[in-house]
C-alpha cells in the first residue's frame, strides 16, 4: 500500500481491523495480552473483504524498511507510554506475559478495567509492576492525549501524510529504561536535558531527582566507554574474559554464532574448560544479540559438550539471559552437537545496517562505517583535542565522499565549539575511514 516512501508497504491480512473473525475470550476487556497472540477459534478472511483499492487508512509502522523490503504496517494501532500501552480500537485490557506473579496480574488488571473506559482498551507493561492507581492514571491521560491530537490532524488530512511520529532516541529511551532500578540517568546538553526533565515532570515527577547534567570536558560517551563498545559491536570476534571467544557472522538468512576456547586452558579438565567458555559464551551472546539488534534467526554453535548436564546448564544461562530481552524471542533447544537455534523479532535493521555501508573497494564483499559514522569520528576526534585546535585554524583531509556528508552535517557545529575555521581537503586516493586534522 502507498504511505509516501519509495516502497510501498505490506499490510497483512491478520493485520486488519476484522481480519480474523474472533470468539471466545478476546471480545472481553479482561482478556490478557497472550489470547491476543493465540490463533485458537480465528477465520482468516481474505484481504479483498476487508480492504479495497484506493481507500485511505490509518495504519501504523511496526516494522522499518529494509533494503529488500517495505515497511510492514497494521490497522490494530497501538500508542506505548512509560507504564501502559493504549490500545485505542481495541476492547482488549491486559497484562503483559513478562509479569508472572498472578497476585500482581489480578491487582494491575482491576486497575485497568477501572481506568480505562470503553470501546478502547490497554496493556499494562512490566514497568508498572508495583504502581498505583495514579501513576497508571496519569501515563493514560497523556496517551489518550495523543490519540486525541492523532484524530484531529486525521480528520484534516489527505493520504499519504505522516499524522504521529514515534519519540526521539532520547525520549524513547527514558521512557523504556528509565526506571527505579537505575540510579540516575546523565544528559550531556542543555536542551536535551530541559526536554527529559519536562517529559518526566508530566509522566514521573518522582524521577526527576535522579536526572544529572552532565559538564565534564571529557565528551559523555568517551567517558563511560560507550565508544567503544560500538566499535567492538562492528567486530566480528569479541573476546571473553576468560580468553575465550566468539564469532558473529550476520548473512542474508541467518546469523551464525561460533564459540571458541582460544587462549582459555582452564585448570581443569578439558570438558569444564568448554562448559566454562560456554557459559560465559552464552551471557555474553546474548548482550551481544540485544547491542547489535540482531533480528531473524541466530544459530549458535556452543563447543561440544559429552555430559547432557552440561548442556542442560549452558542452555538454561541462555534462557535465563533471554528472559531479560525486551524483543520477542523464542530458543530451541540444545543439541547434541551443541547447536541452538533462537528467533527474534526484527523491527528495525541492525547495529550494523544502521552505522556501515556496503565497502565500494571490494564489490560489497565487506563493510566499511557509513559516512554519518565517519562525521561523528571526525567530530569525537576534533573535540578530544580542543585544547590544542581550540581558536586556531584547521585542516581536515579527508576522502570526497566524507567531506561531502561532513560539509553537511557536522562542520559549523564543530566549527562552532572550537570557535574556528575549518577548512576541507579533499584527497581522493585517502581510504574512506581515514582523515587527518591538522593546523593550518
Amino acid at each position: 500500500m502507498e504511505i509516501g516512501l519509495e516502497r510501498d508497504a505490506f499490510l497483512y491480512v491478520g493485520d486488519v481491523d476484522g481480519g480474523r473473525a474472533e470468539v471466545g475470550s478476546l471480545k472481553s476487556r479482561s482478556a490478557e495480552l497472550c489470547a491476543e497472540r493465540t490463533g485458537a477459534g480465528k477465520q482468516v478472511r481474505s484481504i479483498e473483504e476487508l480492504v479495497r483499492t484506493g481507500q485511505e487508512l490509518l495504519i501504523q509502522v511496526t516494522k522499518d524498511p529494509l533494503p529488500d523490503k517495505g515497511a510492514r504496517v497494521t490497522t490494530q494501532l497501538s500508542l506505548p507510554g512509560r507504564l501502559l500501552v493504549l490500545l485505542p480500537r481495541s476492547p482488549v485490557c491486559g497484562v503483559s506475559r513478562r509479569i508472572t506473579d498472578p497476585q500482581e496480574r489480578e491487582r494491575l488488571l482491576g486497575l485497568l478495567q477501572e481506568l480505562v473506559p470503553a470501546p478502547g482498551g490497554a496493556i499494562v507493561r512490566t514497568a508498572g509492576v508495583g504502581k498505583g492507581s495514579e501513576a497508571l492514571r496519569r501515563d493514560l491521560g497523556h496517551l489518550r492525549g495523543v490519540w486525541q491530537r492523532v484524530q484531529r490532524i486525521a480528520d484534516g488530512a489527505a493520504a499519504p501524510v505522516l499524522l504521529h511520529r514515534e519519540l526521539d532516541l532520547e525520549l524513547r529511551a527514558v521512557r523504556d529504561v528509565f526506571d527505579d532500578s537505575l540510579e540516575a540517568i546523565r544528559v550531556s546538553g542543555a536542551g536535551v536535558h530541559r526536554r527529559i526533565d519536562a517529559y518526566l515532570a508530566e509522566l514521573d515527577p518522582g524521577l526527576r531527582q535522579r536526572l544529572r547534567p552532565y559538564d565534564e570536558e571529557l565528551e559523555l560517551f568517551e567517558r563511560y566507554g560507550v565508544e567503544r563498545e560500538i566499535e567492538a559491536a562492528l567486530r566480528r570476534k569479541v573476546w571473553l574474559k576468560s580468553g575465550g571467544y566468539i564469532v558473529v557472522s550476520p548473512t542474508e538468512a541467518l546469523v551464525a554464532i561460533d564459540v571458541n576456547t582460544g587462549r582459555f586452558i582452564g585448570a581443569q579438565s578439558l570438558e569444564e574448560t568448554v562448559v566454562q567458555t560456554n557459559l560465559e559464551a552464552a551471557r555474553e551472546i546474548v548482550r551481544q544479540i540485544r547491542l547489535r539488534n540482531l533480528g531473524g534467526i541466530v544459530v549458535i554453535d556452543f563447543i561440544d559438550m559429552a555430559d547432557p548436564e552440561h548442556r542442560r546448564r549452558v542452555f538454561e544461562t541462555l534462557e535465563r539471559e533471554l528472559e531479560r530481552d525486551r524483543a520477542r524471542n523464542q530458543v530451541l533447544g540444545i543439541s547434541d552437537f551443541g547447536l541452538v537455534e533462537i528467533t527474534r523479532k526484527r523491527s528495525r535493521p541492525s547495529l550494523e545496517r544502521l552505522l556501515t555501508q556496503a565497502c565500494p573497494c571490494c564489490q560489497g564483499r565487506g563493510r566499511v562505517k557509513a559516512p554519518t559514522t565517519l562525521c561523528l569520528d571526525v567530530r569525537r576526534e576534533a573535540l578530544r583535542n580542543r585544547a590544542r585546535f581550540e581558536g586556531r585554524p584547521l585542516r581536515l583531509r579527508v576522502h570526497p565522499q566524507l567531506a561531502r556528508a561532513f560539509e553537511e552535517q557536522l562542520l559549523g557545529e564543530v566549527e562552532e565549539a572550537l570557535r574556528t575555521t575549518i577548512r576541507i581537503e579533499v584527497d581522493p586516493q585517502l581510504h574512506l575511514e581515514d582523515f587527518e586534522i591538522r593546523e593550518a
